[in-house]
């Protein structure tokens, strides 16, 4: 008896659907370029992963690269005038639909999420192929929608803390935006080291650091932080909407400020003269540029894992109300992070 090599109808079907719906952009601009289309699958490279995506996450980085503001931005992930970049969506969780014959971490089935900014975004759409190094396995205990909240927030909070302001235990730490994707895990990470944790936050959103294991929480719609007397060791700013010199004062000698988030005009303030601000103050003045890696990413699943840091999600959205999470997350109005069910 000869084996047939006829294809079952399932594997039939799947030859032939190499379509998925994703998020398209072509030019820059507001989420009014962005629409929901009929596209072809990632073609899986030798090294790739070829993930289908159960959900994604909105990240402050999405909108940058939306707008194509700052223009450096362009720079860095090409298209000067239109985005070479036509799929957004940094944060993903899913499932391995196929590896590369190069691949050797990961197997069909696995369950995996990962930061995709290394490697040409692409989380807003059914299917996405990534570098098996962009990915880790999924945390067991979490949901594909907490998983995808993760990476890019987390890792930039970690990198932050560690690398930057390299946190000790019993250190006093002022927190900016612990609120928001970044902020809220900051605030966790912060506690896993061992600090004492002050959050900054508005009203509504100050039962919500609380509950992230703040240790003392001020409103700054009622309270003005840098007029409260306290010295803090390390400033981690994710909200930058005012000059670093109104903190200066805030740090103990030799203390450290690093600037994650905020205002373009901010960030080019520390970015450009951070290092001069430094000498004169003799307070160490610092810019992260976090660099997704899966060695961080490894770091960040066995702490969700063992339940010491937790995502909050504010909302979940469906894959076609991309451009309203997008708007939502530039008008301010997201607490912890929203999360795209694909």
């Amino acid at each position: 008896m000869t084996k047939s090599n006829s294809l079952t109808p399932a594997q039939s079907s799947r030859q032939r659907n190499h379509k998925m719906r994703a998020i398209v952009q072509t030019e820059y601009g507001s989420t009014d370029m962005l629409s929901l289309q009929e596209v072809d699958k990632p073609i899986l490279s030798n090294n790739g992963v070829l993930v289908r995506v159960h959900a994604a996450a909105v990240h402050a980085g999405d909108w940058h690269l939306m707008r194509g503001t700052p223009f450096i931005t362009r720079l860095i992930f090409g298209g000067i005038l239109k985005p070479k970049i036509k799929i957004l969506g940094m944060d993903m969780a899913g499932t391995v639909e196929a590896i590369g014959k190069d691949v050797t971490q990961f197997h069909i089935g696995d369950e995996v999420f990962g930061d995709l900014s290394g490697c040409g975004f692409g989380a807003f759409a059914e299917y996405v192929c990534a570098t098996e190094t962009a990915l880790a396995l999924k945390p067991i205990n979490t949901s594909f929608e907490e998983a995808a909240t993760v990476p890019a927030a987390s890792m930039t909070a970690l990198q932050g803390l560690r690398d930057l302001g390299q946190i000790q235990a019993g250190q006093k730490v002022l927190i900016n935006g612990a609120s928001g994707g970044v902020g809220s895990f900051a605030v966790q990470l912060a506690k896993v080291f061992g600090a004492e944790v002050t959050a900054v936050c508005s009203t509504k959103k100050m039962e919500m650091v609380r509950s992230l294991g703040a240790d003392h929480v001020i409103d700054y719609t009622q309270t003005d932080v840098t007029k409260n007397g306290q010295l803090y060791d390390l400033i981690f700013d994710a909200a930058a909407y005012r000059s670093v010199f109104d903190y200066l004062p805030l740090l103990t000698t030799e203390g450290t400020y690093v600037l994650v988030g905020g205002s373009t005009a901010r960030f080019f303030q520390v970015m450009f003269f951070g290092a001069w601000i430094s000498r004169i103050s003799h307070r160490q003045v610092k810019c992260l540029a976090s660099k997704p890696n899966q060695s961080d990413l490894v770091i960040l699943r066995d702490l969700l894992e063992a339940r010491k840091i937790t995502p909050f999600i504010d909302r979940l959205y469906k894959l076609s109300e991309v451009p309203t999470a997008i708007r939502h997350l530039e008008e301010r109005q997201v607490i912890g992070k929203v999360a795209i069910v694909v």
